[in-house]
């Protein structure tokens, strides 16, 4: 009695689980922010970045997972890609549960794949009959598509020696569910009829290498883009193949961010896992500072909590006593996930730990706003061996040679009268500046031998000889996005113009959108 129970609860339970899978998914509405750049009036090659909410209804959307494969031929390859594997499953089972169409794209794997469901389903679609004509083949460049911003002709590998190349893959990585009534495919064709047998308009992918793969499969994006798709690049959960011992010589991670750039630009938006995932992270700025002239201790943290608390954006604080031959910012160098770094410091010599947290900061690539006295923020004679300086902190990051100040920072100067250069007026962080001069009240420093990778914002000038200097301008770093200003006394942050901009800087650092 007790096995027939036991056999007739099974039978149920099998029952109800088939039940279960096969009932169908209610679809959803995905609510996405997509990102994409748009040229700006002015010098050639400055970009805007623009977002834009989207709302797709799930099930006219599909997730396309491409190339994430269970081994990878270079060994960093397969670290990097292991460190999204659980975000990617996670992502993929949230567009699932919206109702789209999931695609497992492990391209050369379909053998592994031929007796399965899944690949059945991909391959019985029915013949769409708006076939584009080459959707079948790679597509390697758009019509105006410059080249690529980093160079993977030796394959991409960053490890030392590089890894042989060759096929070392046989399925997807079994860490990607596969669910019932997803398909597989690495056709270009056989996805175009899967989305138009389903009238699928808009397509997210995800997955590897975004330089290679991603942009260029007969189902990538270039050819879904060109071919009318709503196509967006999930930008968080993708890499590239590129050695960072190749142009343009920056980290890996900085130039998997190039090459995102480079789609934003020139072939589809992006989006963020956490748009279907709804744990977004909120930015996150580190203010370091520390000197005795413009009350920066006071100044800053208030712009912060005024100015960028209400746009999400998280501001912690490192801040030595005023007295300049003090360097005590507290433990700095223990700092996570800092997306910016804004520098007011003034001939300080933080500890050997600190400044290196600084250094390793700008080398991953990552975003600097130095503000007035930062063009000498850590140009002083070290104390002792456990600290540090940079006196060449003006000309390698900021691109200048800081000569010193017209007039006397105790005495009352002559004000500034400040305007934008020639062609920036419409540059993001000029945003909303007033169209006739604004006057400050801070002395004019002497900002000389500007490098040519430097764009200049706005000019100051005072009423003597050579009395015009370059005071707001954005620059590049080991690849990564600088603005350096050298206003910033107490009383230029109370003017709005100042305050604007420096919101803006912020937000144009953190390759946000900025208001017009």
């Amino acid at each position: 009695m007790n096995i027939r129970i036991v056999f007739v609860a099974a039978l149920l339970g099998l029952a109800l689980a088939q039940w279960a899978r096969a009932e169908p998914v209610q679809p959803a509405e995905l609510s996405l922010t997509a990102r994409c750049r748009v040229p700006i009036e002015g010098p050639k090659g400055q970009y805007r970045v623009v977002e834009k909410a989207l709302r797709w209804d799930g099930k006219k959307t599909a997730l396309v997972i491409c190339d994430v494969w269970d081994k990878h031929w270079c060994n960093g390859a397969n670290v990097r890609l292991g460190a999204m594997l659980e975000r990617m499953n996670r992502t993929v089972e949230a567009a699932r549960a919206a109702g789209a169409l999931i695609i497992h794209a492990p391209s050369d794997c379909m053998d592994f794949y031929k007796d399965t469901p899944q690949r059945k389903l991909a391959t019985s679609a029915p013949p769409a009959k708006n076939i584009p004509a080459e959707i079948a083949e790679w597509c390697s460049k758009l019509k105006g598509e410059p080249a690529d911003p980093i160079d993977s002709s030796d394959g991409g590998c960053d490890d030392q020696p590089q890894c042989k190349q060759g096929r070392a893959w046989k399925s997807e990585h079994p860490a990607i569910r596969i669910a019932d009534n997803d398909a597989v495919s690495d056709k270009g064709v056989e996805v175009w009829n899967l989305l138009e047998s389903r009238g699928i308009e808009n397509v997210m992918i995800l997955g590897v290498h975004t330089n290679m793969c991603i942009s260029g499969r007969p189902f990538g994006l270039r050819n879904l883009s060109r071919y009318g798709k709503n196509v967006v690049l999930i930008r968080d959960l993708t890499d590239t193949m590129y050695n960072p011992r190749k142009t343009p010589q920056v980290a890996h991670e900085r130039g998997t961010a190039l090459f995102v750039e480079h789609v934003e630009k020139y072939i589809c938006p992006t989006v963020l896992s956490s748009d279907l995932l709804g744990d977004a992270r909120p930015a996150h700025v580190l203010l370091v500072i520390g000197e005795d002239e413009y009350s920066m201790a006071e100044t800053l943290p208030e712009f912060a909590k005024s100015e960028l608390d209400k746009l999400g954006i998280r501001c912690t604080f490192a801040i030595a006593d005023a007295k300049r031959d003090r360097n005590d910012f507290g433990a700095i160098e223990r700092a996570k996930d800092v997306d910016l770094l804004v520098i007011g410091t003034r001939r300080r010599t933080p500890t050997v730990a600190q400044l290196d947290f600084v250094r390793q900061h700008l080398a991953a690539g990552k975003p600097l706003i130095g503000i007035r006295t930062a063009s000498h923020g850590f140009a002083a004679k070290p104390p002792d061996a456990q600290h540090a300086s940079w006196d060449s902190f003006d000309r390698d990051v900021f691109g200048e040679k800081y000569e010193g100040h017209f007039g006397s920072s105790k005495a009352k100067n002559p004000p500034v009268a400040v305007s934008p250069a020639e062609g920036a007026s419409g540059h993001p962080i000029l945003a909303g500046w007033p169209k006739e001069d604004v006057k400050f009240s801070s002395t004019l420093y002497k900002s000389h031998e500007l490098a040519t990778t430097t764009t200049v914002l706005l000019y100051g000038a005072i009423d003597t000889p050579q009395g015009r200097e370059p005071v707001a301008w954005t620059n590049t770093y080991k690849g990564g996005r600088i603005f350096y200003t050298s206003l910033g006394s107490a009383d230029d942050f109370a003017d709005p113009a100042y305050r604007r901009m420096l919101r803006n800087a912020v937000l144009w650092a953190l390759e946000r959108a900025i208001p017009d």
